[in-house]
């Protein structure tokens, strides 16, 4: 591998090039995104704190790594692809978490964050590495900007908003090119090395699948240049394709081609009236003062993404619903990710299915409690989807009980030799 040669974010802004439509500055039709075929569906490791209500402390639990464990391997039996674990001053910390689940877990895929500007690249290309060989190769790597300027600060970061993009992309840069074989000899403006090298690749080559998420034109343009997979917090199925466009049109720019995620929560009962009691009942607990303290501390990031996600509820509980099915209520209170697909199996597996037409093809779904929620999300949903992976719950063909044997002397009903 030849010397990594600084190579810096452009000064293009998307948004304003693109103008989020359907032509880009010449005219041309911007390059489409094809729908998705199969999907990728991963769970979520609430190291950050679980319970039953949202905002309150009644119906909380402890979550300590045995209930961690209990989650990642519940979805490691169910079949989802992966965990995502999350990042921040709020949460255990993923890489620590991370090491400790992978041997309780046989094909679970780990997400597991790197944070540029907290962490140099040449220590976090042996940290990933590691993870990934010690893993069997079930490392994906969530590069997370960071979008609240206080946590920031409190982690020792300072800089303006796009400033730590271009921390990003210089990071990116580094990072990959070790992680492939390189030796690195780089200076960029916040980021400096000299003959870097990674002594132990990672098992998967050139390295692990990097997921991406960045709402901005500078997170775009980062997101076109340097990772796999672009990810998006759970707006309406029309504006995520207008985003999606944009950024492939940027990618499609740079030679390159993207492949689209989503995060998003999920209430499924087996009726839509109960799901929409069990979405109600979420907020059962959440008061006035707590809901007004959440609204302050978005209020004061700086994440254009945190941004999209405030206007779609705007901080009232009278309009939640944003879209057919999608629900804001999370976002009240819950920094990120703030919407839910709420419905019966049949409906939220066909809002699923529109989010894959307009080429999202990678699901993060999460849900209160989420030990529950994801055998309950796995199996009333699961057999209705197009998996990419294999699910035990796709599969009947298993010799074990599944469903209590009756009178104990039957097998339960459609698992009887000789019935479908």
């Amino acid at each position: 591998m030849g010397t990594l040669v600084d190579r810096r974010v452009g000064e293009a802004r998307w948004s304003a090039v693109l103008g989020w439509g359907d032509v880009d500055h010449k005219g041309s039709l911007i390059v489409g995104v094809a729908a998705a075929e199969k999907a990728h569906v991963h769970w979520f490791l609430p190291t950050h704190g679980d319970g039953r209500y949202l905002g309150s402390a009644v119906g909380g639990r402890e979550v300590d790594l045995s209930y961690l464990t209990q989650v990642a391997e519940g979805s490691d039996r169910l079949g989802y692809r992966g965990v995502l674990l999350p990042t921040g001053r709020s949460c255990e910390d993923s890489w620590v978490i991370a090491s400790a689940i992978a041997p309780r877990t046989r094909n679970l895929r780990l997400i597991v964050a790197v944070r540029p500007g907290l962490l140099s690249p040449a220590v976090a290309a042996r940290m990933t590495a590691t993870l990934d060989r010690i893993s069997d190769g079930r490392l994906i790597i969530n590069v997370v900007t960071g979008g609240d300027p206080v946590e920031n600060k409190g982690d020792g970061i300072f800089l303006p908003h796009d400033e730590r993009y271009v921390v990003t992309k210089e990071f990116l840069d580094v990072y990959k090119c070790l992680l492939a074989g390189g030796r690195v000899d780089y200076e960029g403006r916040h980021i400096k090395i000299e003959d870097g090298r990674l002594l132990f690749p990672p098992l998967q080559r050139p390295h692990p699948p990097l997921y991406f998420g960045g709402s901005s034109d500078a997170g775009i343009a980062v997101a076109a240049e340097t990772v796999d997979t672009y990810l998006t917090w759970g707006e309406p199925p029309a504006e995520v394709a207008k985003k999606l466009e944009v950024v492939q049109a940027a990618a499609s720019q740079r030679g390159r081609k993207l492949d689209f995620g989503i995060r998003l929560h999920v209430i499924v009962r087996e009726t839509n009236d109960a799901a929409w009691r069990a979405a109600d009942n979420l907020l059962k607990h959440l008061d006035d003062a707590t809901l007004a303290s959440a609204q302050e501390t978005f209020a004061r990031m700086d994440s254009v993404g945190q941004k999209r996600m405030l206007a779609l509820h705007g901080g009232r509980r009278d309009k939640l619903e944003v879209s057919p099915n999608l629900w804001a209520g999370v976002g009240l209170v819950r920094g990120g990710a703030g919407t839910a697909l709420v419905g019966d199996p049949e409906t939220v597996a066909e809002r699923i299915k529109e989010y894959m037409r307009v080429g999202v093809s990678t699901f993060i779904f999460s849900g209160y409690p989420h030990l529950e929620e994801a055998y309950r999300f796995a199996e009333l949903v699961f057999p209705l989807l197009p998996l990419a992976h294999s699910s035990p719950l796709q599969d009947q063909r298993r010799g074990g009980p599944v469903g209590e044997t009756v009178a104990n002397d039957q097998l339960p009903g459609a698992l009887r030799v000789g019935q479908s």
